[in-house]
């Protein structure tokens, strides 16, 4: 469907023609049209999708016909990082081009200056307020921030902010907001607590649910079967003939990237990290230097895989295997964009091998193992049913995964020991 056959206005048109926008992806197609009705509702969609647009196009589109107050607070969008908030606000500027509608970016990490900033556009009543949870607190525990003519209220990866501990302060946040408003939730998961909160803030919703995409055809997937201590030989091995060129390394704790940082760095590699104890310049900083090309490798916890748009990442590498499906296609998904080629290769220890099976069995495929170097010693063997029993008795001499390399057609198309080139 393109954008012109929905209901919107002319100024939101022109916006969508001057970014060259004309059809619309599943989740806008089904969202859109639900939210100009001005009925509530819950969105169960992937990053990626082209949900920010999904909610920001209809509430700008009413915006844009008046009717609602002058200097108020008319919106309020909540995600779960700083990252998403920044994101949310770049396509907020782009959307609302032709229209006079003012917004302004609320999130942590930042000094002193930059609140002040954030408190006149809150005190001055900007149109759209995008914020994290946390921030937006402290804004309102200060008394100047009013919420009472708010008409749209919108969750983000709102399963993300539950996981981040945000629910008290969202159900605190709703508390300053009129009982009379249009809710739009947006969630990766739809869990029992998603279900909860939906119920809670959220009025007759229309409920829109798409299955998570699988990754690319064009992502070349692999892993090696390893135990835990044998990763940064691996990472060392790949990268002995050629050196790092654009590559993401996820890790699964802000400690975990710390570690893994450290001993790259003194594997001479250029590298930067990306955790929650940067502050915001700092993480600004490593940002741009990973896309000016000055960094040429990244170790970043999940907050890089959600809502940041890179576009030539050459090889993405699962330093731990994912907690969940969605968080293994959000992660592989930073590569292979835009036409471009890439590869994603996950480290497996023993006892992520049943996380990375249910992986498999959601992808409807066994993914290629490469085997271990052999200098690296022996590696277990992919058995992921008895993997939590088995221990060191399960053991392969440098040929992990031989015994699941069959239905894997494309072996000779795989990377051993080496990154992939455009």
């Amino acid at each position: 469907m393109k954008f012109s056959e929905l209901n919107l206005e002319e100024c939101v048109l022109q916006a969508l023609d001057a970014m060259n926008f004309s059809e619309c992806t599943p989740v806008q197609e089904h969202t859109i049209p639900v939210i100009l009705e001005g009925r509530d509702l819950i969105g169960v969609a992937q990053t990626g999708t082209g949900k920010t647009a999904a909610y920001l196009l209809p509430v700008l589109n009413q915006l844009s016909k008046g009717g609602y107050p002058v200097d108020a607070i008319n919106c309020i969008i909540m995600a779960p990082t700083r990252e998403l908030a920044q994101q949310i606000d770049q396509q907020m500027e782009g959307f609302s081009y032709f229209m006079p509608a003012s917004s302004v970016a609320v999130y942590g990490g930042n000094d002193g200056v930059r609140f002040e900033q954030e408190k006149k556009g809150l005190t001055l009543g900007a149109d759209v307020v995008i914020a994290t949870p946390g921030r937006l607190i402290s804004h309102l525990s200060l008394g100047y921030v009013d919420l009472s003519k708010v008409s749209f209220f919108i969750l983000d990866e709102a399963d993300r902010m539950l996981d981040m501990g945000f629910a008290d302060d969202i159900m605190q946040i709703v508390k300053y907001l009129p009982k009379e408003r249009q809710t739009i939730m947006f969630s990766a998961t739809m869990p029992n607590k998603i279900q909860q909160l939906a119920k809670t803030i959220l009025t007759d919703p229309v409920e829109v649910k798409l299955a998570v995409s699988k990754p690319a055809d064009k992502i070349i997937q692999a892993a090696y079967i390893c135990y835990e201590a044998q990763k940064l030989g691996i990472i060392k091995s790949l990268f002995n003939a050629q050196k790092p060129e654009r590559v993401i390394i996820f890790a699964s704790s802000k400690l975990k990237v710390k570690e893994v940082a450290k001993a790259l760095k003194h594997l001479n590699l250029n590298v930067g990290e990306m955790h929650s104890d940067l502050e915001q310049c700092q993480r600004e900083a490593i940002m741009h230097e990973f896309r000016n090309g000055r960094i040429n490798m990244l170790v970043a916890t999940d907050i890089v895989a959600r809502g940041i748009d890179i576009d030539d990442i050459r090889l993405v590498i699962n330093y731990d295997v994912p907690h969940d499906s969605e968080d293994y296609v959000h992660r592989i998904g930073r590569t292979a964009r835009a036409n471009n080629d890439g590869c994603a290769i996950t480290f497996v220890s023993e006892t992520e091998q049943t996380r990375f099976k249910q992986i498999e069995d959601f992808l409807g495929k066994s993914i290629y193992k490469i085997p271990v170097p052999a200098e690296l010693g022996e590696a277990p063997i992919y058995a992921p049913h008895t993997s939590r029993h088995s221990g060191k008795n399960w053991k392969n001499k440098g040929n992990a995964g031989k015994k699941h390399a069959s239905g894997n057609r494309n072996r000779k198309n795989m990377p051993q020991r080496r990154t992939t080139k455009n």
